[in-house]
């Protein structure tokens, strides 16, 4: 891999913004997509298969999205749940942009996509939705996932999609040994070679 990827605060490269049109919440979305994020071309398979497989999201509270890329499952969460706040975070600068504009273009004024140290670091997220990071590297993912996993308010609930080969079985037992004991971690369904992870904080 070269030395900029998705995950670079600032893209190497200009901007240069155009259409995407894509299905989000059972109908069609004309948005804004650039190159230097991740999944540039439409809804990646990880994250098809993740808003394929999860039950609706919390009505209301504090929803957030992990690495959110121009935006698909934050503004899934926004248009699913109107009443709640959804956060959005990502280390890139160019992909927080796309998701607050795409966010704006849909009347989504509960979006708000942001790096993750301007999130108060008091909020509990009733639901947590991600395709996580993995490539990232194993120290920075398991850093990136006790940031946010450990938040949950109680009674909520985290979804993850991870690839097999990438290794979802083996963070499912890492996650199993590392997260509170009022926390359990179980493996919700299986769909092309991805595995959807659930993380649940009891009442």
């Amino acid at each position: 891999m070269g030395t900029e990827h998705y995950f670079s605060p600032q893209p190497g490269k200009p901007e240069v913004r155009r259409t995407l049109e894509v299905e989000l919440d059972g109908r069609t979305r004309q948005l804004q997509t650039a190159g230097g994020i991740f999944s540039p071309d439409g809804v990646d398979k990880g994250t098809a298969v993740l808003l394929a497989e999860v039950p609706p999201p919390a009505a209301a509270g504090n929803l957030l999205d992990i690495g959110c890329g121009w935006g698909p499952i934050a503004l899934t969460l926004g248009l699913k749940s109107p009443a709640a706040a959804v956060w959005a975070v990502d280390v890139n600068e160019r992909s927080i942009a796309l998701t607050n504009d795409n966010a704006a273009s849909l009347g989504l004024k509960n979006v708000r996509a942001c790096r993750p140290e301007d999130v108060d670091p008091s909020l509990q997220f009733n639901t947590i939705w991600s395709n996580p990071p993995i490539r990232i590297g194993k120290s920075e993912l398991h850093e990136l996932l006790l940031l946010w996993l450990p938040r949950l308010a109680p009674g909520g609930t985290a979804w993850l999609v991870v690839q097999k080969n990438l290794g979802s079985d083996s963070l499912q037992r890492w996650l199993s040994g590392e997260l509170p004991p009022d926390y359990s971690v179980t493996r919700e369904s299986t769909a092309k070679a991805f595995r959807v992870l659930c993380v649940r904080r009891a009442d």
